[in-house]
């Protein structure tokens, strides 16, 4: 998938460079040429000797090296790459790329490229969600930067939260996505993800416990087969992929129009956790509390947009993928559901509240289509992800 592809590797110094080991291994199994550059404090986190064993190449550190400069210059270095590729981006880093510093190797070769840059930000999660690093962040993806994480996850801190390093095979699929043509290029594919948020009024609506984690990793996943993706999300808890088009919406109806508004489309995957019901003339203003006087609601059926797609006679998608959150009698009513939605496959999860799934990190699900149902081991929702975007790939090609 990547043969004939150089990847230019920058190292950062924090404790998730001891990663690249592995991340350069995976892009060499796949066939591409890794050119490894490491920062002074990479070098606390894992030695030249071990990356430039991996990836079979010469590990560049210096900028002053008259040697290297006579045979290879830094200007040289940072154009001969397909991708250049900073794992882990740190904190540091991050500001030093988005305010143009040039004070050594790493800095000066990403001021010098013309190559498409990709990074995998890692650091302690207060760090991350620093004010300074959001700014820094914001102007990196303004300037052309894709981003692949971080994830949420234990911190070698001891604290939780985002600012976990993407893992090594996430990291390679999006840079396959970036610089290969995988075997979706050329492919439109809409995703929707997420919950709706149906309002009561101008403060209160109705939802569900949907963080859009699962929808957001086969987003991703499909755009790194080279998928053009659609991406319609409702207001998540994750933030959407990088290098998808972003249709943001709160309502099932919007969605709905959003939908509609992506097709045609080689492929439709249904993730979102849509609202069944809305509420019948939601309040302009604030539903005043009254002692000893509960508000009636009245609700009507929301538009049920995977049969509407699976249904329709002209247009319709040549793959519609839906999905079923159930609590009992998972296959059997998933079966059914795909039966009269029409659609070709439902992704069947069990969701009750012992699982864990709904709003955590891993998933188990079971793949309904004319072959039967096929259940899948639990996995993290980034593998599942994986898993569909090449069943679907599959499917299309």
């Amino acid at each position: 998938m990547l043969s004939g592809k150089r990847v230019l590797l920058i190292i950062g110094g924090g404790i998730a460079a001891y990663k690249c080991l592995d991340l350069i291994r995976r892009l060499k199994e796949r066939g591409a040429a890794v050119t490894p550059v490491m920062t002074r404090a990479a070098g606390e986190f894992v030695t030249p000797l071990s990356v430039s064993a991996l990836a079979g190449e010469k590990v560049y550190t210096d900028l002053f090296d008259l040697t290297d400069e006579a045979e290879m210059g830094h200007i040289q270095l940072s154009r001969v790459a397909d991708l250049v590729l900073v794992a882990p981006a740190t904190a540091d880093l991050m500001a030093k790329m988005a305010n143009g510093f040039a004070s050594d190797m790493a800095t000066t070769l990403l001021l010098a490229t013309d190559t498409p840059v990709m990074m995998a930000p890692a650091m302690n999660v207060r760090m991350w969600e620093h004010p300074a690093t959001q700014r820094n962040l914001a102007v990196l993806r303004g300037d052309g930067v894709a981003v692949v994480g971080p994830n949420d996850g234990d911190m070698a801190c001891g604290e939780f939260g985002p600012g976990r390093m993407a893992e090594p095979l996430e990291i390679v699929d999006a840079v396959i996505g970036a610089v290969a043509a995988g075997p979706l290029s050329g492919k439109r594919i809409v995703v929707t993800s997420g919950p709706t948020h149906e309002p009561i009024d101008p403060v209160r609506y109705i939802a569900n416990r949907s963080s859009g984690a699962q929808g957001t990793a086969i987003a991703a996943a499909l755009r790194a087969l080279g998928a053009e993706v659609v991406f319609v999300t409702g207001p998540a808890e994750v933030s959407p992929p990088d290098g998808v088009e972003v249709v943001p919406v709160e309502t099932a109806q919007q969605m709905r129009d959003a939908v509609h508004a992506a097709l045609p489309a080689d492929a439709a995957v249904f993730a979102a956790a849509v609202a069944d019901w809305k509420v019948v003339g939601a309040s302009d203003s604030k539903i005043k509390k009254q002692a000893g006087q509960l508000p009636t609601l009245s609700f009507e059926e929301n538009p049920d947009i995977l049969a509407e797609v699976s249904q329709m006679a002209d247009g319709r998608p040549g793959l519609v993928v839906g999905f079923a959150a159930e609590t009992d009698d998972v296959v059997a009513n998933a079966t059914a559901k795909r039966q009269r939605k029409g659609c070709d496959w439902i992704v069947a999860n069990d969701v009750s509240p012992a699982t864990g799934i709904m709003g955590g990190s891993e998933n188990a699900v079971t793949v309904i289509s004319d072959s039967g149902a096929e259940g899948w081991p639990r996995m993290g929702k980034d593998a599942v992800a994986r898993q569909l975007a090449a069943r679907i790939a599959d499917a299309l090609v």
